[in-house]
């Protein structure tokens, strides 16, 4: 197995991986909400998970990756019932678009991606655990959970809980606006409600839906059991949703849920959070439509520490286009030269690319670095190429070398 080291948002810092079993990792990544269509922030968060799912699986672990779909959530209902359409009709448009646009940025998906509306019977039985072991409890006929029954409460995040209301607060929407934490407590289970519609199922709990909150749970439960290895996302979960999913799964289990949580930066528009107001949210097919190409977009949005906010500016777009296009063609030239007359090479040229490759990968997944330093090799034999050719052997074991890397980078242009 690799020396890869991640920055763990549990623990503040940069720690050794090691999966609970070895050689196998369970790697669950917060997929879309798909009431509307991803924008390019989004897919950043999906890129590096990519990046990482490809990273354990080059490393010879064996992944067992669920991404999931979150279809029934207060937006998509309002969003629906605005349209004057179904919640299926209004979400199944938004995942095609999400398998085209991964297709195009060459993201790798599991084969099955779980829905919401299909885990309600684990959301239900994930309630009744909570509600035995103390930790929730049903008012007006909607189950809440209480977080100060929970040890540790909103330790991802690092939660002062002596800031805590003494008072009894009670938050009842699946999410709210803006990074803060709702100091109270937060629902698992809505009771049928006429504004919901036709959203709701028949439950021994009466008819209702599980909340946002509980959907994660539900679907990690029902796919991966109650223990995974890393649970990733972007920053934005760090308030409220993930401690949440994490309360949910070791009060409900007794058991320890997750020891690894990485989160990636946010994406800028030219400096400025995006947003529907300012009109800046910036989406994949817009920016293909402008001349960039998916290969482009895909390293721009990876060449760069993850955990970083990223600003999208066309120049830095066009900048780091030519560096990748300037890359693609030395990878071209070295693995399709034919110097078959050339001596033996007295230097590991493949060797050295793929250690000085390793080297940065296993240190938080430093893309930027890898990348980098690949390119400083392939400069090297493309000077020994020019200066007395490359034998085929030596060509040959690069090549190899290069499409391995590729499987991770997956921005190379060159066969």
């Amino acid at each position: 197995m690799s020396e890869l080291k991640l920055y763990n948002t549990l623990s503040n810092k940069k720690e050794q991986f090691e999966p609970r079993e070895p050689g196998k990792v369970k790697l669950f990544t917060c997929g879309p909400s798909v009431y509307r269509k991803q924008h390019l922030g989004n897919y950043r968060t999906y890129l590096y998970e990519d990046v990482l799912q490809r990273y354990l699986e080059y490393s010879n672990y064996n992944v067992e990756r669920v991404i999931n779909f979150t279809d029934v959530e207060d937006k998509a209902i309002s969003q629906a019932r605005k349209q004057g359409i179904s919640l299926e009709e209004l979400c199944r448009p938004v995942e095609e678009s999400f398998f085209r646009e991964c297709e195009l940025l060459n993201i790798a998906l599991p084969t099955e991606i779980p829905r919401a509306t299909e885990s309600v019977e684990s959301a239900v039985d994930l309630v009744k655990r909570l509600v035995d072991n103390g930790h929730a409890y049903w008012h007006k006929g909607e189950a809440f959970f209480d977080p100060l029954t929970f040890d540790g409460f909103g330790r991802i995040y690092g939660l002062d809980m002596s800031r805590w209301p003494k008072k009894k607060i009670r938050f009842r929407k699946d999410t709210y606006p803006g990074q803060r934490w709702n100091l109270g407590d937060f629902i698992l289970w809505h009771k049928r409600r006429p504004k919901d519609g036709n959203v709701w199922w028949e439950t021994e709990f009466g008819q209702g839906r599980p909340a946002w909150n509980i959907q994660d749970a539900a679907m990690i439960k029902t796919h991966m059991g109650f223990e995974i290895d890393i649970h990733t996302g972007g920053i934005d979960n760090l308030y409220r949703h993930h401690d949440y999913t994490l309360a949910i799964m070791e009060g409900a289990s007794g058991k320890e849920f997750c020891p690894w949580w990485l989160h990636g930066g946010e994406l800028l528009v030219d400096g400025e959070k995006m947003s529907k107001s300012r009109g800046n949210v910036a989406y994949v097919d817009e920016l293909i439509t402008r001349g960039f190409s998916p290969r482009h977009l895909r390293f721009f949005l990876l060449y760069g520490p993850y955990r970083e906010g990223l600003d999208l500016r066309t120049e830095g777009l066009e900048q780091r286009a030519g560096h990748l296009d300037r890359f693609s063609h030395l990878a071209c030239s070295v693995i399709q030269g034919d110097n078959k007359g050339a001596e033996p090479l007295d230097k590991d040229l493949a060797g050295d690319m793929r250690r000085a490759f390793e080297d940065r990968m296993n240190d938080n997944l430093d893309y930027a670095g890898a990348f980098d330093a690949v390119a400083e090799h392939l400069d090297r034999a493309s000077h020994i190429d020019k200066e007395r050719g490359i034998p085929p052997e030596n060509r040959d074991q690069i090549k190899r070398v290069l499409k391995d890397i590729d499987r991770i980078f997956g921005v190379m242009g060159c066969e």
